[in-house]
């Protein structure tokens, strides 16, 4: 099969096109053909070595595909079904492993394109929105990154449940299309401080929640527009890591809370995966919730799809294609 490997951590240079074995399915696992991959900013974070891994690796792990063979002592799934999975071993590839306890079955009325580009994005959005700090109607929320693939889909889940969703983006078009998701008010932060908008937005009292994938770049400023006992989500670091911070602070900001959440964490039982994932593919099959798949790319182009994903020129959900 071909897949993508990285020998050693580095720009997008060190992802390359090889040729492997195809793997055989061991107890508890399920091999398929992959017939999309979701690309998430967390492999460029192994790719540069920010999150450690052992190399050579082949990085991913979110895809959707055909079951092509069950290991040993797997049931409730059969070949030929349509399954994805925010657990593939190595998704840049054409075929992967997958363990059955995290699959899940694609609903009719989706493609594979749409059932790669839905789940983790989507799943995160929903935990972000149902659980972290779940929304209710009237909440005012603030979400960077208002046009990327959480964001989208993040502001059409807090507009479900009835909250205000004020978004920061970084060109107009962006802004178009997080108006388009739901956004109440978009800023653009390359010509307005985010800060002093919010503030005025909200009439000086602050919002109820930020959502912050960025980090470094907006961390001090996310906590300004919280208003008193507010929550900061800190789900990402696309900017670069948070520096250290005296906690101090968020008493004299007024009694803030934060968190740095991870997907895993709000996946702790099957239960709970196929609430998410239940959610979101349905919704998504039903025309409910709205994604975006511009940026497609062969799977031997995964450097480039890195390119523009740092350098954020993408927009929703990037996706490899064997």
């Amino acid at each position: 099969m071909k897949a993508i490997q990285i020998s050693e951590a580095g720009g997008p240079d060190v992802l390359k096109l090889v040729e492997l074995p195809i793997p055989e399915p061991g107890p508890g696992q399920v091999l398929i053909r992959i017939e999309a991959t979701g690309v998430n900013f967390v492999e460029v974070y192994f790719r540069k070595g920010v999150y450690k891994a052992s190399f050579p690796l082949i990085p991913g792990s979110e895809a959707a595909g055909t079951i092509e063979e069950l290991g040993p002592g797997v049931t409730g799934f059969a070949a030929g079904e349509a399954v994805t999975s925010t657990s593939v071993i190595g998704s840049y590839a054409e075929y992967a492993l997958v363990p059955a306890a995290q699959l899940v079955k694609v609903p009719a009325g989706l493609s594979m394109e749409q059932a790669a580009a839905a789940l983790l994005q989507g799943m995160t959005a929903h935990y972000l929105a149902h659980s972290t700090f779940p929304l209710k109607s009237g909440d005012t929320a603030l979400v960077h990154a208002g046009a990327g693939g959480v964001g989208l889909l993040l502001t059409q889940m807090a507009k479900r449940i009835g909250a205000r969703v004020i978004t920061t983006v970084s060109t107009p078009a962006k802004a178009e299309l997080s108006q388009e998701a739901g956004a109440s008010e978009v800023i653009l932060y390359t010509e307005q401080d985010f800060e002093a908008e919010v503030k005025r937005l909200t009439g000086g009292k602050g919002v109820d929640v930020v959502y912050d994938s960025i980090g470094k770049t907006t961390f001090e400023k996310s906590l300004n527009c919280l208003r008193p006992r507010g929550m900061m989500v800190l789900f990402g670091a696309s900017s670069g890591p948070v520096p250290s911070f005296d906690l101090q602070q968020l008493n004299s900001k007024g009694s803030l809370f934060i968190t740095r959440p991870s997907m895993w964490h709000y996946l702790a039982t099957r239960a709970e995966l196929e609430w998410r994932s239940g959610d979101v593919l349905n919704w998504a099959a039903k025309g409910e919730l709205k994604l975006r798949m511009e940026h497609t790319y062969p799977l031997a182009e995964a450097a480039q799809a890195h390119i523009d994903l740092e350098a954020r020129k993408t927009t929703g959900k990037v996706l490899l294609v064997p």
